[in-house]
């Protein structure tokens, strides 16, 4: 497995990366060690959490996650081999993650309570990439409108991002983070982060993890040249398309057990010209003899300003398929028949 460095550090992490938020809803802890216990078969030395996980979130369910991973890294005497990245969350309603009922906000108090829990449920005492999950005020993202910024306005009680950047900077002083990453950021705040980082003498980000794919390629407008000129490397999430560019759902097909059957959250994958776009990319993968999840990780994997894609896996057969990814080429042939169809269909689902 390829290994790329994570920002400007000295840490080299695998190009392709376990996402764990199926881990205590859709796969038990005897199947989630199981997928660990494979990625690391196959070279992957990165796992992503977060205090938000499993998916769809829910109170009765929410840290589970992190303690699946915290077993399995107690059981296999491991941690010294992992690069262990988990999130924090940003502004939302959500009341049943803090002690006292607030709705979750980048507060200093908030976010001391979230990384000590999560280091308690993970088993260990740092943490090698600690993420804000999304930002602590208004902004365009999970699929919403990309046109609604117009009629976006700061929210009065934003926490500024210097004052979020002070608190990560006593985290990583006091050894519990050694460095940290964004995720759901616009070009804006990544280098709004880097500004403040290099005037207070902060820790400066080194990765974001966003989303992209196929069918959204809208990292590369803005942000690709950020985390290509500024070392703030793409952990990528979404390459399938939540499954969609499996081919699993083509033709309105809902499988027994898969997310869109038991949870229909996937409407960001449902929008207009998303079907014709997606079906163009799967009878390109039909034409290549490729199979298509392979193509869509491998697409993502080439990208020069891509540090590693994050693999979603309810199954080790899914999850040997998605490992096989790292084996194809995306030669110029392939790119520039991909290049066609973006051409023609463009982002439909950002």
């Amino acid at each position: 497995m390829e290994k790329r460095r994570l920002g400007r550090t000295d840490i080299m992490v695998s190009s392709l990366s376990l996402g764990t938020m199926t881990f205590g809803e859709q796969n038990s802890e005897h199947e989630g060690h199981a997928q660990m216990d494979l990625a690391f078969e196959h070279g992957v030395n990165l796992l992503d959490a977060s205090e938000l996980y499993p998916i769809p979130p829910k109170p009765e369910t929410q840290g589970r996650t992190e303690e699946i991973i915290g077993s399995w890294m107690k059981g296999r005497g491991n941690r010294d081999r992992v690069i262990l990245a988990t999130k924090v969350l940003g502004r939302s309603d959500n009341t049943w993650f803090r002690d006292d009922g607030s709705p979750t906000r980048l507060t200093r108090p908030q976010m001391e309570e979230a990384l000590n829990k999560s280091l308690k449920r993970l088993g260990t005492d740092y943490i090698d990439l600690y993420q804000l999950h999304w930002p602590d005020r208004h902004v365009i993202t999970f699929g919403s409108n990309p046109t609604a910024w117009a009629h976006v306005q700061p929210a009065d009680d934003e926490n500024r991002i210097e004052a979020t950047l002070e608190v990560l900077g006593d985290f990583v002083r006091a050894g519990k983070v050694r460095h940290i990453g964004l995720s759901n950021e616009s070009a804006w705040g990544t280098m709004t982060f880097l500004k403040h980082a290099e005037m207070k003498g902060l820790p400066r980000v080194v990765s974001i993890q966003n989303a992209y794919s196929l069918v959204n390629r809208t990292f590369e407008t803005g942000l690709a040249e950020v985390a290509t000129r500024e070392d703030v490397g793409l952990l990528v999430y979404s390459a399938l398309a939540q499954g969609y560019l499996t081919g699993k759902y083509r033709n309105g097909a809902l499988p027994k057990g898969a997310r869109k059957t038991l949870f229909d959250r996937l409407q960001r994958y449902e929008k207009p010209g998303a079907e014709q776009a997606i079906n163009a990319y799967l009878d390109l993968a039909g034409d290549l003899g490729m199979d298509p999840s392979q193509l869509a990780i491998a697409f993502a994997r080439s990208r020069s300003f891509v540090t590693t894609v994050l693999l979603g896996a309810t199954s080790l057969a899914q999850l040997e398929v998605d490992l096989g990814a790292a084996s194809i080429e995306v030669t110029a042939e392939i790119e520039a028949r991909i290049n066609a169809i973006h051409q023609l269909t463009g982002n439909p689902c950002p």
